[in-house]
């Protein structure tokens, strides 16, 4: 999608004696605004060299008294970040005014599960990729402070590296890298990206994975994935790559696109949350655990994600020892 100037025309005034002439088209050329920060070509992170498992995370147990859920409590609200364009994970109903979409709801769980019942005592805070994390620390990689959020759902790839820096919960979604495209584009599957332009977020795991593929695209950085959608529509790029349920949001939103070909990677999703609050992990791990056995994470994935990306099953929990 180009945005279109009109053209304008000009046009010769009568005059005594001067005949009039047919209108002169003059064109004005498409003007195409790129998003900010977009990096053509993408600057490829150093690959991570590091080991452990990513999924692993804290065994529900009982709360210690005083802790990050008993602050939480006694505030009257959980915190919570989000993805600032997520569809169908979290975006706020244009209606309603209310915030709707799989994560959302995961949300109201552990809402209901801190106050009683109450589903709705949230503050969802609208983050880019760049922020999430400094905001579960309360501290930018500058070291300068900002403002915290007790937990970010806005489907985080469990990495090493991140593990360093936030506390995880178990895996609530088995993502995996896809591509989306604009239908007709002959895109099948990732063996077809060579030489094309594939966008994926600055700061997501995807732009190493696509650096790394035998076909050799060229990946195309943006400071959100809606970026990208941007960039698919207006013609500068020719593919978006990241978790599916990321891309399932991008082709509600947009019928021209198509999610193509299966997953090619592993991206397990968890929720960010400070490595001080132990029980706060323990405490939404065990929300997450009563959403797998009562099926609730299933009628979930149905209502939100299987029309674009398929059935999926609940993701089985790893634990630590101990």
């Amino acid at each position: 999608m180009r945005i279109l100037v009109p053209l304008v025309a000009v046009v010769a005034l009568s005059a005594c004696g001067v005949e009039s002439q047919d209108p002169v088209p003059v064109g004005v050329p498409s003007v195409v605004v790129l998003p900010s920060g977009v990096q053509d070509p993408a600057k490829v992170p150093e690959a991570s060299t590091k080991v452990c498992n990513p999924k692993e995370s804290l065994r529900p147990g009982p709360l210690a008294p005083g802790g990050a859920v008993a602050r939480i409590k006694e505030r009257g609200r959980l915190v919570l970040g989000i993805g600032s364009s997520a569809y169908l994970l979290s975006h706020r109903d244009p209606f309603s005014g209310e915030m709707r979409g799989f994560e959302a709801e995961i949300a109201r769980e552990i809402s209901a599960a801190i106050f009683d019942g109450d589903r709705n005592k949230i503050q969802f805070r609208a983050l880019n990729a760049a922020e999430r994390i400094p905001a579960v620390r309360g501290v930018d990689e500058r070291g300068n402070q900002v403002e915290m959020v007790d937990m970010v759902m806005a489907a985080m790839t469990m990495t090493c590296e991140r593990r360093e820096l936030v506390a995880f919960s178990a895996e609530y979604y088995p993502a995996g890298q896809r591509i989306l495209v604009n239908r007709g584009s002959g895109i099948q599957s990732k063996e077809d990206l060579g030489g094309k332009k594939v966008c994926a977020s600055a700061t997501s795991t995807n732009i190493n994975t696509l650096a790394e593929l035998r076909a050799k695209p060229t990946p195309v950085a943006a400071a959100n994935t809606s970026d990208c959608l941007l960039l698919l529509q207006q013609g500068q790029i020719d593919a978006v790559s990241t978790g599916d349920v990321i891309l399932a949001g991008l082709a509600a939103q947009d019928p021209a696109t198509v999610i193509v070909g299966p997953p090619f990677t592993q991206e397990p999703t968890g929720i960010a949350m400070s490595r001080e609050s132990p029980d706060l992990v323990r405490f939404v791990n065990g929300v997450l655990e009563n959403m797998r056995t009562s099926g609730k994470w299933q009628q979930l994935q149905r209502d939100w994600l299987r029309d674009y990306i398929g059935d999926a099953a609940p993701p089985v929990p790893v634990y630590a020892a101990g």
